[in-house]
């Protein structure tokens, strides 16, 4: 059954038009010449572009059920910043291309996958596989900002134009994580639908990360080095062990009484926005 949420007090937030300069400069390995964690994030960013657009195009689909002028303000902004990511993340891929790596066919996998959920599944099944996937955004987003918070993080040595794109990612990630979710719920989503398909979501996430990522590694010749393989592995789990951090986090979103507020970023995005203000990489974006 469909209804209204009650809308909790949070910040606003807004998009911001910033353009990235990947297109000369940035090395082929820009964490601390790392091979196999750069392409980690290289990894992930072949999902954004259409990954977006699907997330815009499930909120949308829902706006009959928004109610309140908050929401329809927060659903504006969501909109525009998930849009400004895909352009972003699209520029950051052909850099990628021009780089060897076989992105126009990774991404076409993407968009047939994203695809055949569009055909498949109801539209509401559609926004639960949004504010799932959202949730995975939120989870990396926390985590790459609270290591921002602390002296030490996994883009301290990295090329300063690549971490601050991924920085403005995750911070507005972080502020509008609760977006999607909420659109869910005032179409009527429910525990038992919402926790059905993020758990077929993460199977399936996952399992596209890892076979895009033995097919970058093949392009980097490090497929079959275990010595790259266990950097990969120290650096998602060991230190900084980013996906380790998270791991306990994502099993929130399997509470009756989740919300995606409960992930207090609050002031590692104060902090962030701080650097905005300051940092000449977010000065010439």
């Amino acid at each position: 059954m469909s209804g209204t949420i009650t809308e909790m007090p949070q910040a606003t937030f807004e998009p911001r038009n910033l353009q990235f300069g990947v297109d000369g400069g940035v090395p082929k390995y820009w964490v601390d010449g790392r091979k196999s964690v750069t392409t980690f994030f290289n990894n992930l960013s072949i999902f954004f572009p259409a990954g977006e657009r699907f997330f815009i195009a499930s909120v949308r689909a829902h706006q009959a059920h928004v109610k309140g002028a908050r929401l329809h303000k927060e659903v504006r902004a969501f909109c525009a910043q998930e849009g400004i990511h895909s352009r972003e993340h699209d520029r950051y891929n052909e850099m990628l291309e021009r780089q060897g790596y076989p992105v126009a066919e990774l991404e076409q996998r993407v968009e047939k996958l994203l695809a055949r959920v569009t055909r498949r599944l109801p539209k509401r099944m559609q926004l639960a596989a949004t504010a799932a996937l959202e949730h995975f955004t939120a989870l990396l987003a926390h985590a790459l900002l609270k290591e921002a918070e602390k002296d030490t993080n996994i883009f301290d040595r990295a090329h300063p134009t690549m971490a601050a794109l991924w920085k403005w990612h995750a911070a507005e990630e972080s502020e509008h994580k609760c977006v999607a979710y909420d659109v869910y719920l005032a179409a009527g989503g429910y525990y038992g639908e919402r926790v059905a398909v993020m758990a077929f979501a993460t199977i399936v996430f996952w399992a596209k990360v890892f076979e895009h990522q033995a097919y970058m590694m093949k392009s980097d010749d490090t497929l079959y080095s275990p010595s790259e393989w266990a950097k990969l592995g120290w650096g998602l789990f060991g230190n900084p062990g980013t996906l380790r951090k998270i791991l306990p986090l994502y099993f929130l979103y399997y509470k009756p009484s989740f919300h995606p507020r409960d992930l207090d970023c609050s002031a590692a995005i104060a902090q962030w926005k701080r650097e905005f203000e300051s940092s000449p990489e977010y000065q010439a974006a």
